[in-house]
């Protein structure tokens, strides 16, 4: 049976999806409290320039995937005006429900639907940009992830991957120190679950440095990628671009 990671422990494939809709039913009431606390409100400006390098223009046709509580899609929302559609996904049901409400809380009605992000439920070149924040280092196949969203892209449209990646070497010592120590402790506090939070540090260890998600990117559907580091590269900005 193939393996693969849930954060340092090997599990089998078909097994990864199920544990990690676990780690998001867990702590989904709780999840945008934790994003403010363990990132001390960065994760606002980190979002804010991925909306800022999408430029969702008005009449746009836009994907989140992995939009958990939306703050994204509804960033893109109000860009893409009445004209436009944003479509918010995520294949944990309970996440889509919490960015659900809020979106429609805040007047933004947007389509929202449970799906596998490798087995997108749409057809080819339906989208001027496709997003994924802080969801791709949790799929199981990152490489056919990545085909399907160049497929469901139109020619010249932009992917944007916002995603922790590796940190400049002065902090990494501080860094892991924060990650294993104080981010458990907070998930345990605040949402009481621990497991989750060591999940996401082991999780962020195991994804794909900032060169090796550019290459990955490239041998899956995009002609012209860059990447961009955010707060000493905890968090990278990829900019992929469908050429063909």
């Amino acid at each position: 049976m193939p393996t693969t990671h849930f954060g340092y422990e090997t599990v089998e494939e078909q097994d990864k999806a199920r544990r990690v809709r676990g780690v998001f039913d867990s702590v989904a009431t709780r999840y945008d409290l934790m994003n403010d606390l363990m990132s001390l409100g960065l994760h606002r400006w980190w979002k804010h320039c991925a909306v800022m390098a999408a430029n969702v223009q008005p009449g746009a046709q836009a994907l989140d995937i992995a939009a958990g509580t939306g703050d994204l899609a509804h960033a893109f929302a109000k860009r893409a005006g009445p004209t436009g559609t944003v479509v918010h996904t995520d294949i944990n049901e309970a996440m889509l429900r919490v960015g659900r409400d809020r979106m429609i809380d805040a007047g933004a009605v947007q389509p929202s639907v449970a799906c596998d992000a490798e087995k997108l439920p749409f057809p080819d070149a339906r989208f001027d940009v496709v997003s994924v924040a802080f969801g791709l280092r949790n799929m199981t196949h990152k490489d056919v992830a990545l085909r399907e969203m160049a497929r469901v892209l139109k020619k010249g449209g932009k992917l944007l991957v916002l995603e922790f990646s590796r940190v400049v070497r002065p902090l990494r010592k501080a860094y892991d120190l924060y990650s294993f120590n104080v981010l458990p402790r907070l998930g345990k506090w605040v949402a009481g679950d621990e497991a989750s939070y060591r999940y996401l540090a082991e999780s962020i260890r195991m994804h794909p440095d900032q060169e090796e998600l550019k290459a990955l990117m490239k041998q899956n559907g995009f002609g012209h990628v860059d990447f961009h580091n955010l707060t000493g590269g905890v968090v990278a900005l990829h900019v992929g671009i469908r050429c063909d």
